[in-house]
């Protein structure tokens, strides 16, 4: 087994397809060299030492590695014509990361490597540039000093001790930027650098090339667990344990002059996904300067003025690795001496916006199709799509405008650092971090966010290429804003004015056009394209799984039917009870002493429920309706505070200690678990008697206007089949009744959210016509976890990996799912024909609906803004499984 693969000269070790040992980066780079691609040989050691590492603990390699490095290193000098360490002609490497999934900026890289006080002196003589070689080592000891010894800032917002002295150097020397700096003030550079290493570590740098190479090999094995790639990780789902490869590669160089750049491109528009060359560039800079944002660099149709041979090599060099992987390409790219050289092609992150587009436009090219393009959607990104936009009546003056980095709007509270967001957002705050710029230090911070506002960076900045990444609105390069972090203040300089902002204010911030507004601006529903409507098109054709919403009003029902959806799968009746001209008769019915009290306060009620089926069954016309009886517990709709008591027996004329008894009276230890659901009917008849006669009578009425009515009863929270039977019989008795001469065809059923429910389903089954499966209390009486509770300490479970996912948030497969597959069993063993859906909030969530799709159901229901997303995972569910669901 090797654990070293080379790359270069024409051929590689391995393919793309060979990402799980090579790490993305690696993979592609040795598929580029065996294009014959202008690829800077180098080598790669696999992911599978990476494991080795994380086994064995830091610094512990396989015993043969030592050897294959010196063999693969003697490769790249034999191909460079150069020597690792040569006093006369020294080859310079760069160490990076590279994983199987791609994690932009996550983990740590060193260039330049090679670079002492005897090889800068060579690298100068071989360039006839002095300034440049030792530019190149001032770069080197830094990132050296801060990845591989581990310098670091003295504070969460202060700078890294090398941006101080380097500032303080352009005070002295005065130049006004990096590249003004002289041959003299980098010689000065270095030697701080090295000074300030030696007094915050007690390490001397080193000078031998060898051990130079291992402590950045080292070091990048080991940012594999730093805290911003474990973030990222979980905010992606990757696994931890798959490791990261680490590539060697020669050095080619942007930073030689102004016919040398550097930069990075795709070969789409990665925001809006319009089929263009994109990106940015830098003349006389190295990569890290374009992603680190510290310069703001150029876009790169300039850089076809500047250095037209190259860029006209790029556009070849774009168009053929985009045909080759199908796909819209992220290239990062040097140019030496007007020479072009890859350093790397990935499958670029996209918004959903242009994740859509680019998957229409490639089946228009003859490049995918249609099941293919089906399957490049990640169904959770289309939630970007139906993102609100700023409405452009009401849309003033802005305040700064910079790059639209990720599009679609936020509105949020300032904050100006990652911890800050973090925490504000903990509180439930909805806020905008504000940055100079963003490094990946601020990954949680920028996941808090609504979405970021920096004043420096470009296009392919760190903060712009994450923030894509996570669906996150960004604008880059605002010039005109000022940050303090230390006061904990926004200025905007604009027409000889400055507006200050402080922490906590608010502000809104539009993705897509780069600009920024004060206060909260009105926002108008998304605009669905026509690229859209293709993919869902082929995505309908494709899918057998149905799609419902859970919709409690006709507003929601509208939103959803203009999504796709096929029906309501919840609609929970005791939503339409919170209104304040409802709440009053249904607290008289709970505080009623007799069953004629009761049923007085219900006579009230009855009307208004009639009034919001009907409008229900209008919205929805030829779609199911899926209605659930009361569900919750009476105490819910009982005030608790003592002056909300006060308002409540005035208003019913009741003396407060009457209402304050009743209240105590009804409150219970585990309310979740006590008199609610179909107990309630048990105890109460007539609260369903009303129900089911408000809804009987709505469906006739609706029916006599032509409206196709088709109501579906659910009757929750049944852990018995006599519970089913005897209300089974009480619906039907009441909807008839109701219903009077129009025959109109209605199925009654449960919803499943009961483990004993699960285990007994084959006797429920004998009463229901269909089954729902409610996964949220599902979920909790499996686990025997509150879903109010489980926040306090889960994040605990997860992040110890005690847990991998929420789930609350994620069905699982392995314990819930054993009981529905069980339950769906015995309901199908007594009716083979029995309906069954899903209708908790996991009816939205991907991998969930891939689950359901398995298991055989009918349909899944969940939020209106979550069906588009669950009709496309039910899609890739029957492209990837055969399509075993039942249309």
């Amino acid at each position: 087994m090797s654990f070293v693969r080379q790359f270069g000269g024409g051929t590689a070790e391995g393919r793309a397809r060979d990402k799980a040992l090579l790490g993305g980066k690696g993979a592609n780079l040795a598929e580029m060299a065996s294009l014959g691609l202008p690829v800077p040989p180098g080598f790669t050691i696999t992911t599978e030492v990476s494991r080795h590492v994380l086994e064995h603990g830091a610094g512990s390699y396989p015993a043969e590695l030592a050897a294959e490095v010196d063999h693969a290193l003697a490769r790249v000098e034999e191909l460079t014509k150069t020597g690792f360490g040569d006093p006369a002609n020294p080859l310079l490497v760069s160490v990076r990361s590279g994983a199987p999934a791609s994690m932009p900026g996550m983990m740590d890289t060193i260039l330049n490597l090679g670079l002492n006080d005897i090889t800068v002196a060579a690298l100068a003589k071989i360039s006839n540039n002095p300034r440049f070689a030792w530019d190149c080592y001032r770069r080197f000891v830094a990132m050296y000093g801060e990845v591989v010894m581990g310098v670091v800032a003295p504070a969460e917002d202060a700078e890294l001790p090398f941006d101080v002295i380097l500032d303080d150097i352009k005070r002295t020397h005065k130049a006004n930027r990096d590249q003004d700096l002289t041959e003299v003030a980098l010689r000065e550079a270095v030697q701080r650098f090295k000074a300030e290493i030696h007094k915050a570590t007690g390490q001397v740098f080193p000078d031998d090339v060898k051990t130079q190479l291992w402590g950045a090999i080292g070091a990048v094995f080991r940012s594999w667990g730093n805290p911003r790639a474990d973030v990222y990780r979980k905010m992606h789902g990757i696994s931890a344990s798959m490791g990261t490869a680490v590539n060697v590669q020669a050095m080619v160089f942007g930073n030689l002059g102004e016919d040398c750049a550097t930069g990075v491109a795709f070969t789409r528009n990665p925001a809006t996904g319009t089929p263009e060359m994109y990106g940015e560039f830098l003349t006389n800079a190295q990569g890290e300067d374009v992603v680190a944002g510290i310069r703001t660099p150029e876009p790169l149709p300039e850089l076809g003025k500047k250095l037209p041979a190259a860029y006209a090599e790029l556009v070849r060099v774009a168009k053929l690795l985009e045909g080759h992987f199908r796909d819209m390409q992220d290239l990062e790219f040097t140019i030496q001496k007007g020479q072009l050289f890859m350093l790397q092609t990935r499958n670029g992150k996209r918004t959903g916006k242009a994740m859509v587009k680019i998957a229409v436009d490639l089946v228009a090219e003859k490049l995918l199709e249609p099941r293919e393009a089906v399957l490049r959607i990640e169904p959770s990104k289309l939630d970007e799509v139906l993102h609100p936009t700023i409405d452009p009546k009401a849309r003033p003056a802005s305040i700064g405008k910079g790059l639209p980095a990720s599009p679609g709007a936020a509105i949020g509270r300032i904050v100006f650092t990652a911890n800050a967001a973090e925490e504000w957002a903990a509180k439930g705050e909805t806020v905008l971090l504000v940055r100079t710029d963003t490094s990946p230090e601020d990954i949680h911070g920028m996941k808090a966010a609504a979405g970021i506002l920096t004043a420096r960076g470009g296009m392919t900045s760190h903060a712009a290429v994450v923030a894509r990444g996570m669906g996150k609105c960004c604008v880059t390069a605002c010039t005109s804003l000022r940050v303090d972090v230390v006061k904990k203040t926004a200025s905007f300089l604009g027409g000889g004015k400055e507006l200050k902002f402080k922490e906590g204010d608010t502000l809104t911030l539009d993705g897509s056009t780069g600009e920024v507004f004060v206060g909260t601006l009105p926002l108008v529903p998304a605009r669905l394209g026509e690229e859209l409507g293709t993919l869902m098109k082929w995505v309908d054709e494709l899918r057998t799984l149905k799609v419902r919403t859970n919709a409690d009003t006709p507003t929601d029902a509208r939103t959803a039917r203009s999504f796709g959806a096929e029906g309501i799968g919840l609609c929970r009746t005791e939503h339409m009870f919170f209104q304040p001209e409802r709440i009053l008769a249904v607290r008289e019915m709970i505080l009623a002493n007799d069953e004629a009290g009761r049923r007085a306060a219900l006579a009230k009620i009855l009307p208004m429920q009639r009034g919001d089926f009907a409008e229900l069954f209008r919205v929805m016309d030829g779609l199911p309706v899926t209605i659930r009886l009361l569900d919750p517990p009476l105490h819910e709709f009982l005030p608790h505070e003592p002056h909300d008591i006060e308002e409540v027996a005035t208003a019913l004329g009741k003396p407060v200690p009457v209402i304050a008894a009743k209240v105590a009276e009804l409150s219970e230890s585990n309310p979740m678990l006590g008199h609610r659901g179909c107990r309630l009917a048990i105890t109460f008849p007539e609260i369903y008697e009303t129900q089911c006669e408000a809804i009987g009578a709505a469906a006739a009425e609706v029916a006599r206007e032509g409206i196709e009515v088709l109501p579906e009863i659910m009757i929750p929270l049944v852990m018995v089949p006599e519970e089913l039977r005897r209300l089974r019989a009480l619906v039907t008795k009441a909807f008839d009744k109701a219903l009077g001469d129009t025959k109109i065809p209605y199925t009654i059923g449960t919803m499943i959210e009961l483990p004993r429910a699960c285990v007994v389903a084959d006797r429920i089954a004998e009463h229901a016509d269909f089954f729902s499966f409610g996964t949220n209390d599902l979920t909790q009486t499996t686990y025997g976890l509150s879903r109010d509770d489980a926040g306090r300490f889960l994040p605990a479970y997860i992040d110890g990996g005690v847990l991998q996912v929420d789930p609350f948030a994620v069905l699982d497969p392995d314990g819930v799912g054993a009981l529905i597959e069980l339950g769906v069993r015995g309901g199908r063993g007594v009716k083979p024909d029995l309906k069954v859906g899903i209708c908790g909030e996991h009816g939205g969530e991907p991998s969930s609906v891939e689950l359901c799709h398995r298991m055989g159901f009918d349909y899944v229901s969940c939020s209106p803004f979550r069906v588009p997303i669950a009709r496309v995972a039910a899609a890739r569910a029957a492209l990837q499984a055969g399509g075993t669901s039942r249309k």
